[in-house]
């Protein structure tokens, strides 16, 4: 081989591009995803098929981040054991992940005792109550996210919404996992007392056991009607809290679309899917440097409100037409 076809082949071979691997990061993004209740096989794959899961990988890649390229994305579910949220934060502390996202009160507040600096991007109900932030402006440490609790104010305004659909309501119960129910709580009784005319009773359950007691209970207390709190425990007792309010014939009112979607009465619940795709854009601006002290805490700008008509009917009530042409979404 003559020198100049020798010299033209070497040029030729340095603008070849190298091969993909040389060109993917050496170091990936390592973010956790950490559920309550859900099992790990509904997070796994490019489409879970966890919904939830699901918006908040397609967000990322939205966002440029495509495991296997540049993302491992850990996912973790305590699956119900609630006792196991330390023990899963500790481990991905350990396996150095740069965020962790969590979707509860108990696994932030978990998250946050077992680390004080990794990045936390937190789901919660009341963030600035539970001590997990300082305000909602100034997070001031390791957690910032978005809450779907806004105060005693929202839980009023829950109580209101019911009451349009059932006028004759005298006493509402509402069910919360004890470790979630709010210390406000009382401003919340005395104002639905005062403003509605309506008794309302909080209800503690945690084990199957309390919650089909707690129902066995209702017809004797005379309560007309139920609203389940948000939060990990009742929507890990979803199906079970569904089959008792059927039982008893109880209309409930509930956080989460899911419930009304799984036959359900009502549902008066933040967009879920947004808030998927806020924590994503909340990964996004910590993988980029910002702190989470920084980052104010979002709250949801609207709620959803979702009726189950066949249910009402089964129940024997009628929606009226002002509730109805409020709705988002009527399943028929």
């Amino acid at each position: 081989m003559r020198r100049r076809e020798f010299i033209t082949l070497l040029s030729g071979a340095a603008l070849r591009p190298l091969p993909t691997r040389a060109q993917q990061p050496l170091n990936p993004h390592r973010v956790a995803l950490i559920f309550s209740t859900s099992p790990v096989s509904e997070m796994a794959g490019p489409d879970p098929i966890h919904p939830y899961a699901r918006v908040f990988v397609h967000a990322l890649r939205d966002l440029g981040y495509v495991e296997n390229r540049n993302l491992i994305l850990e996912r973790r579910s305590a699956e119900g054991k609630f006792e196991r949220f330390p023990e899963i934060v500790r481990e991905l502390v350990d396996n150095k992940v740069d965020v962790i996202v969590t979707v509860t009160d108990p696994m932030a507040r978990s998250a946050k005792e077992v680390t004080h600096t990794v990045p936390i991007v937190a789901v919660t109900t009341d963030p600035v109550e539970r001590g997990l932030i300082q305000s909602l402006a100034h997070p001031g440490g390791n957690i910032t996210g978005v809450t779907i609790g806004t105060g005693p104010d929202n839980l009023v305004r829950k109580v209101q919404l019911f009451k349009e659909l059932l006028p004759a309501m005298k006493r509402v119960a509402y069910l919360q996992d004890k470790s979630e129910l709010q210390s406000w709580i009382e401003q919340v009784i005395q104002a639905v007392d005062r403003d509605l005319s309506v008794k309302f009773l909080p209800i503690s359950a945690t084990t199957a056991t309390d919650y089909a007691n707690a129902f066995a209970a209702f017809p004797r207390e005379r309560i007309d009607g139920l609203i389940v709190g948000g939060g990990g425990r009742n929507f890990g007792n979803r199906q079970l809290i569904l089959e008792l309010a059927a039982k008893y014939r109880l209309p409930a009112l509930y956080s989460v679309r899911d419930y009304v979607a799984a036959g359900g009465l009502i549902a008066d619940a933040s967009d879920v899917a947004v808030l998927c795709r806020r924590l994503a854009a909340y990964v996004d601006l910590i993988l980029k440097g910002a702190k989470p002290a920084d980052l104010p805490v979002e709250r949801p700008t609207k709620y959803v409100l979702t009726i189950n008509l066949k249910t009402a009917k089964e129940l024997g009530l009628t929606v009226p037409a002002s509730l109805l042409a409020r709705a988002d979404e009527v399943i028929e």
